[in-house]
């Protein structure tokens, strides 16, 4: 991997890895997790500049204790952005990360060529899910991260998972911050319902994937996105939980290969502007 880079956007200093030449595409990670977790399709991608961001309050990017929000994260990455001078990207993002893409789009949307949403959903929380959010923003104010990773990676991972997904992705939880924890817990428990926005994507190129052993997010989510997103494009992957690019790496990056490689057809939309 790259050697991290550091920016300060937003008065938030961030961490974030930065690697090739050619149009952007930008990764956004999801709960608990950071930008190790596109390491794979970071380092195979060539002929896009990939850039991968630790959202505030997660991985090695500044955590302070209060400020979370969907609309936050949206509008760092796209200071980060500015910081690095790039105009247009395919955006890309798994469970938060796909309700940050939303956010980013809502309010971004020119800057945006494509989409790339995995193991996500449109809906905003229930009143249940809203509960389990407060009792687990409870349970880390009281005993820290450790009182969840556990009961996380279980719920995250396919049973057939490999050894190397199960020690990445508790790298991972290791390095996120209390403070970052909570308010990601709070920004999701306080997300809108985007099912009302769907419409409005329009012909935007749009690829969607959820893991074929996903028992976080129901299928029938991620298919209702792509019933409301006209050019959108809908895959399950194989032999993967909720995080099929650390779980099944390969057969994300084939798939992410073969939809940017249709972005850049010999004669592209002047409306991708890639």
């Amino acid at each position: 991997m790259p050697v991290p880079k550091h920016l300060t956007v937003n008065g938030v200093r961030l961490t974030y890895d930065d690697l090739g030449e050619g149009p952007a595409v930008l990764f956004v990670h999801g709960f608990m997790l950071d930008r190790t977790l596109w390491r794979d399709q970071v380092r195979a991608l060539d002929g896009w500049r990939r850039i991968a961001p630790d959202l505030r309050g997660m991985g090695r990017s500044e955590a302070p204790e209060r400020g979370y929000r969907m609309s936050v994260y949206a509008d760092d990455l796209a200071a980060l952005l500015d910081a690095l001078d790039v105009e247009r990207t395919v955006l890309c993002g798994l469970s938060m990360g796909g309700y940050v893409a939303f956010e980013f789009l809502r309010r971004h949307r020119e800057r945006v060529a494509a989409l790339v949403v995995l193991d996500a959903r449109a809906e905003a929380d229930t009143a249940e899910r809203r509960s389990s959010r407060n009792d687990m923003i409870a349970r880390v104010r009281d005993g820290g991260t450790d009182a969840l990773t556990a009961e996380l990676a279980a719920k995250f991972l396919a049973e057939n998972a490999s050894a190397n997904a199960r020690r990445r992705l508790a790298d991972m939880m290791d390095r996120s911050p209390v403070a970052g924890v909570v308010g990601a817990l709070e920004a999701m428990r306080d997300r809108p319902d985007d099912t009302p926005f769907l419409g409005s994507i329009g012909e935007l190129p749009t690829l969607l994937l959820i893991g074929s052993d996903d028992t976080r997010t129901p299928r029938a989510s991620m298919r209702a996105i792509a019933d409301a997103v006209p050019a959108a494009t809908f895959g399950v992957v194989p032999r993967s939980g909720h995080l099929p690019p650390l779980e099944n790496p390969a057969e994300v990056t084939d798939r992410l290969r073969h939809f940017l490689d249709g972005l850049r057809a010999p004669e592209p939309s002047a409306d991708l502007r890639l």
